[in-house]
């Protein structure tokens, strides 16, 4: 992806109708996330084209359609990367509605949030706190809520090491809620990046070196929010007897058969190490997490771009540009 040659094309395309379980957006402002890139590129293609993405979205309710309850004009509220799930089938009866077959991902499946309209069922917008700003909220929709739900699949204690390989929007908002919710536990963060080394520090890291080297310390679980393959073979090397690397990516880069070939059992595999991907994200994931963030003040690094500089924010993200999260601003956000 070059950005002179931008992937995404802004168009004009016809107004957006609520169906009767829907509920019309007026799109204030849209996260931008990695997996944006996987679709651009290949690693998670979208279902049909032309595809609005963006799945970090906060709007307002402009209308509904005629079977909507609970959901008024004029409300605050936030679509994530869940869009729908049938709700029928053993996975969502027993509250994984994110590993449903029939899961729709919002800018995948259904259009998203880089535009100034879009439609969505009413049972999957999320109510925005009032103490969070448009801004503030986008990114806690995604890289929050799975950085939320990652966090919790680690399974770690008060007084833990932990690590974080890669160190973007979702990183860094789970070593805040680190701090907030393990007081005692220890993070230690791998990134390539000098600046975000230098970030993670700042927020309270007690660590923080390159991907490639080895921490001070074994770690009783690592999340890897990268798209590499590399801080998988690293993270393994780095983790304690019983220790669990959690792998937050919907796809990872195709791998580099010299990567695959370093990955050995006695190394990466002996005593009883775990690898836990983590799925998506249910609608219990993104609300827990956005009453969280709002008691706590749980605040993201944000970088602003109006909605045509998308190809721009797109690339920064790939090339490692500056920290934290991006948002696509659409309207005048509140």
């Amino acid at each position: 992806m070059q950005p002179e040659r931008g992937p995404l094309e802004l168009t004009e395309l016809p107004d957006p109708k609520p169906r009767a379980n829907e509920v019309l957006l007026r799109v204030q402002v849209c996260g931008v996330c990695h997996t944006e890139l996987d679709e651009i590129e290949g690693r998670l293609s979208p279902t049909r084209l032309p595809m609005v993405l963006g799945h970090q979205v906060v709007g307002r309710v402009e209308a509904k359609g005629a079977l909507v309850r609970g959901v008024e004009i004029g409300d605050r509220v936030g679509v994530a990367w869940i869009f729908s799930a049938c709700g029928q089938c053993p996975q969502c009866l027993r509250g994984c509605e994110n590993l449903c077959a029939e899961f729709q991902a919002t800018g995948r499946e259904q259009f998203g949030g880089y535009a100034e309209l879009m439609t969505a069922p009413a049972a999957f917008v999320h109510p925005i706190p009032a103490s969070l700003t448009d801004i503030e909220a986008a990114p806690l929709l995604c890289a929050g809520a799975i950085g939320y739900r990652s966090l919790r699949l680690a399974n770690v204690g008060d007084g833990d090491s932990i690590g974080l390989t890669g160190f973007g929007a979702s990183a860094h908002l789970v070593l805040k809620l680190i701090r907030y919710q393990l007081p005692n536990a220890n993070v230690y963060v791998f990134a390539r990046s000098k600046a975000a080394r230098c970030f993670a520090l700042e927020l309270g890291a007690v660590w923080a070196g390159d991907t490639n080297e080895p921490a001070p310390v074994r770690l009783a679980a690592i999340i890897d929010t990268t798209p590499a393959w590399t801080p998988i073979v690293r993270a393994l090397e780095n983790l304690a007897p019983g220790g669990r690397l959690v792998v937050n990516a919907i796809r990872k880069e195709h791998a580099d058969q010299q990567t695959l070939l370093k990955l050995n059992y006695a190394d990466h595999l002996w005593m009883e190490k775990e690898i836990k991907s983590v799925a998506n994200v249910t609608r219990q994931d993104v609300r827990e997490f956005l009453e969280l963030a709002a008691k706590l003040r749980l605040e993201a690094k944000v970088s602003l771009y109006p909605l045509a500089a998308a190809n721009q924010a797109l690339w920064e993200l790939k090339s490692g540009q500056a920290v934290g999260a991006k948002v696509l601003v659409i309207q005048g956000p509140t």
